[in-house]
């Protein structure tokens, strides 16, 4: 069996990644369609709405995730990250119905589920020796409040130290300073206090209130997705952010959820990666959804990493995607495929296959198959450990 050590990274993003992004694009020769996007990155332009339609539009799907992974590589080289990670759900029960969701119920279905402090401690602890990042969303539960997460958070600190916090989705948030009569910057100031280190991003689905009156009818309105953001950014809690395709939007409203982000971005440099996967959709839940095919789906994060050149990473959300797409996906601007996962509720239910058997072996392997050279990271970007084999011990034979 191949084993594995591991070497400091000591950069991340490439500081040059501009001016190096601008000598690769010199270098290729460029369709009359492509060529208008070019010229305007050469000339230091900000891409617009129109340039995101028009990338939307192009004919040719190569071109375009030539285009994005000419991006990443400036930006990391042939770098694709990962990280050891455990999603724990901590409980399905929601006072919404989105139209999207397979893992919401009811207080009072049969399958309805609730994880007490205690018992969220001893899931976690079935792989704590194995990991350094917990995630965890879940329902809008109808009675707990802040104070119960703070408990939740700070026994978590105290007994696994070395694991990372990732939980909670804006609207989540909006929920427990509502029951709590809190303040969103006061919520968010007590669990980083109880020891959260980020927010995973979920639950943006798609930042238009006419679509979200559809297929998410009673959470939070686009502006206060943003603004929930913003606020964890200025009190230094980073997030990723995310974006559900494939259900009612179309390429215009695509196109201004990622450039609502970008702006974001910019102002609060609190992106850490932007994480686009597809409606897994069925026959019942939202049955006029649009079905992403593996080319829309490469074709999402290619447009993703050409147009958020405030958000660092791109990650293919192989939970959502599967491994063999994510692979393709890490050659049209994807440099992440998130973690080990071990457990995972909300995407399988909703229809994945996904494994969640991999460890890092399996993730560095099928970093290698694309290409790409395997980097663990920490949660927020900051530790980098590049994997690699080693070699094995030449055995002399016995006399």
């Amino acid at each position: 069996m191949t084993e594995w050590v591991s070497t400091t990274v000591l950069a991340d993003r490439n500081p040059r990644w501009r001016t190096d992004l601008k000598v690769s694009l010199r270098e290729e020769n460029w369709s009359e369609s492509m060529q208008i996007i070019v010229d305007k990155i050469l000339n230091d332009q900000v891409l617009n709405h129109q340039d995101g339609l028009l990338l939307f539009s192009e004919p040719n799907l190569f071109e375009l995730g030539r285009l994005a992974n000419l991006h990443k590589q400036a930006m990391f080289g042939e770098r694709a990250y990962f990280n050891s990670n455990v999603h724990v759900n901590q409980t399905n029960i929601c006072v919404l119905a989105c139209r999207f969701c397979a893992f919401r119920r009811g207080p009072k279905a049969d399958d309805a589920y609730e994880l007490s402090v205690e018992n969220y401690l001893e899931e976690l602890s079935k792989f704590s020796p194995y990991v350094d990042e917990v995630h965890s969303v879940g329902g809008l539960h109808p009675e707990w409040t802040v104070e119960h997460y703070e408990e939740l958070f700070q026994r978590i600190q105290a007994e696994h130290p070395h694991i990372s916090i990732k939980a909670l989705t804006a609207v989540e948030v909006k929920h427990l300073a509502q029951l709590s009569n809190l303040s969103i910057e006061s919520t968010l100031q007590r669990l980083k206090n109880a020891g959260l280190t980020s927010l995973p991003g979920g639950g943006a689905e798609i930042l238009d209130d006419d679509v979200r009156a559809i297929i998410c009818n009673g959470k939070e309105s686009s502006q206060e997705y943003l603004d929930i953001h913003r606020t964890a950014h200025n009190i230094g809690l980073p997030s990723n952010c995310t974006m559900l395709f494939g259900t009612i939007e179309t390429a215009s409203q695509r196109v201004d959820h990622i450039l609502k982000l970008r702006d974001l971005g910019s102002l609060t440099n609190g992106f850490q990666c932007f994480v686009p996967y597809p409606f897994l959709p069925d026959s019942t839940r939202l049955p006029m959804a649009q079905l992403s095919t593996g080319q829309e789906i490469l074709r999402v994060i290619a447009v993703s990493r050409i147009l958020l050149d405030s958000i660092a990473h791109i990650k293919a959300y192989r939970m959502n995607i599967g491994d063999e797409l994510s692979e393709l996906a890490l050659q049209f601007g994807a440099d992440d495929i998130d973690g080990t996962v071990q457990q995972e509720s909300i995407m399988h239910l909703a229809g994945s296959i996904t494994p969640l058997t991999h460890d890092l072996q399996q993730l560095s392997k099928l970093v290698q198959n694309a290409g790409c050279v395997p980097i663990k990271r920490n949660t927020i970007y900051t530790e980098f450990e590049e994997y690699v084999p080693k070699k094995p011990v030449k055995r002399l034979p016995m006399a």
